[in-house]
């Protein structure tokens, strides 16, 4: 059977991640985004995808940094909030009542109570007709102890970490869950006979 819909991305479950900048000016701005994936491992380059017309990307190509925040599944009515298209001169933190925190390696704050945080610079944009891609490098990564083990994998049962599936007309959030099997990497790998 073939699906025919206008929007494939639509069997794509993606993350949600609230990108946290400040403009030159010195605005706060928090964006909800789905369109982001490390480049390869270990973790050192990430890629967003933006539209044009975003002040994130203007904050991001202006002052050099962002900050990448992992909200979990009960932070969802603020990322709603965040997700509004206010204009550039207001404080998105104000509007959704998150709180600041203070990055280590950036000028741009992170957000409290997420699961994690990656403080980025940017390292080029590749700029087509109506979207950018923006490569982040992670200077700084850091997460909430009690949701990942010592090898830093994360309890995705406990920190429920929001997730995404899109619609014609709407969102689904969503949350990853543990269908009951585990893999090793080397599995991937065919053995030599």
């Amino acid at each position: 059977m073939i699906l025919k819909t206008r929007q494939r991305e639509q069997v794509l479950p993606q993350p949600v991640v609230l990108i946290s900048t400040v403009g030159k000016n010195g605005v706060r701005n928090i964006a909800p985004w789905s369109n982001i994936t490390p480049i390869l491992r270990p973790l050192d380059e990430i890629v967003l995808a933006s539209w044009i017309k975003r002040d994130t990307l203007v904050n991001i190509l202006e002052t050099g940094d962002f900050v990448v925040n992992v909200p979990s599944a009960d932070m969802v009515d603020a990322v709603m909030i965040c997700s509004k298209n206010y204009p550039p001169d207001v404080d998105e933190f104000e509007k959704s009542g998150l709180k600041p925190c203070l990055s280590k390696q950036v000028k741009s704050p992170g957000i409290e109570g997420c699961l994690a945080q990656m403080e980025c610079t940017l390292v080029e944009e590749i700029s087509r007709k109506n979207y950018s891609l923006i490569i982040g490098k992670v200077v700084h990564l850091e997460a909430e102890d009690k949701f990942f083990n010592e090898a830093g994998e994360m309890d995705y049962e406990k920190a429920q970490p929001l997730s995404i599936m899109l619609g014609d007309k709407g969102m689904w959030f969503t949350r990853p869950v543990y269908v009951g099997k585990y893999a090793e990497y080397s599995e991937m790998f065919l053995k030599k006979e």
